[in-house]
């Protein structure tokens, strides 16, 4: 078994078909199959169940690849630590939510903590994302939240992760709009007056995404729903197409992609709780440091 094989059968998992995972890693698709069928007979399990219809996880698949992730992310960390051309320069990475407020902490580490080489990173991407890449140390520091919806299923993962996590906030729950929008000027609103709008939500793609959703009110029916992936985006979507997000009401002035947007209260109401999180007896660096502090600023509970 090697680290090629087990991207392989990562990639594979993560595609429709063999041929498509092929596509992407630019083999042919008798190799991949071949790879995969070797790794499989090497480890005595059958990974993915093959019929007509396509290609897919046996139990021990899923087993297998839940571990082999977590493989290839120590993987490439220490390739990036050690192998890399910037094996000489000082590393910081956090990993987030789609909020801007932990950007702006992180601005305010670097400007105060200026090294004279360095490679610090920004992930804002999905909540299973954030807990995996502090879990992995591919980040120091993660941001997150839960709303009454999630809350158990969060926090269970956070104490399965061996993570802590601090609160920061909690924030009432408000809808999101472009400042022409026609509910632009209400200070209050309803799900039920919003239901003829498309609600946008950060797409949590993968196995139990309800649970994992950043926005309060997950277990909500909405009619007409758009996932993005992206936060220029959803802005975008939510201006062009009289749509709505539902958020914190975290909205700061000096952020760009977010000038022009209107928070509204919402009459339905699911807290939201937003905290950063770390590794359980981990000791930070002088960055991860430098950031919880910036971070604490914005404390609030």
């Amino acid at each position: 078994m090697n680290i090629q094989q087990i991207k392989y059968v990562i990639e594979v998992a993560n595609s429709s078909s063999m041929r498509e995972a092929a596509t992407r890693l630019y083999i042919t698709q008798p190799a991949l199959s071949a790879n995969i069928s070797d790794l499989e007979e090497e480890l005595g399990i059958v990974i993915f169940e093959r019929t007509n219809k396509g290609i897919s996880l046996t139990d021990e698949g899923r087993e297998f690849v839940s571990y082999a992730k977590k493989a290839v992310a120590q993987y490439e960390i220490l390739e990036e630590r050690y192998l890399s051309k910037d094996v000489d320069k000082e590393h910081f990475s956090v990993s987030t939510q789609h909020y801007s407020f932990p950007i702006k902490a992180f601005t305010e580490t670097v400007k105060k903590n200026f090294p004279d080489k360095f490679v610090f990173s920004v992930h804002e991407t999905k909540t299973r994302e954030v807990l995996e890449d502090v879990r992995s140390l591919k980040s120091e520091v993660g941001i997150l939240s839960f709303s009454s919806a999630n809350e158990a299923v969060i926090k269970k993962l956070i104490r399965e992760y061996n993570l802590e996590f601090t609160p920061l906030m909690q924030r009432e729950t408000y809808v999101n709009v472009w400042k022409d929008h026609k509910l632009a000027k209400r200070k209050e609103v309803s799900i039920e007056e919003l239901s003829e709008y498309p609600c946008i939500v950060f797409d949590q793609s993968g196995e139990g995404n309800f649970y994992l959703m950043e926005e309060a009110l997950a277990d909500q029916d909405f009619k007409r729903l758009i996932k993005s992936d992206d936060r220029a985006s959803s802005m975008e979507m939510i201006a062009e197409l009289n749509g709505y997000s539902i958020g914190s009401g975290l909205l700061t002035g000096d952020d760009v992609i977010l000038k022009g947007m209107v928070s509204i209260k919402l009459k339905e109401e699911d807290p939201i709780t937003i905290g950063y999180i770390i590794r359980k007896g981990s000791t930070l660096s002088a960055y991860g440091k430098a950031y919880i502090e910036e971070l604490l600023k914005y404390k609030e509970i």
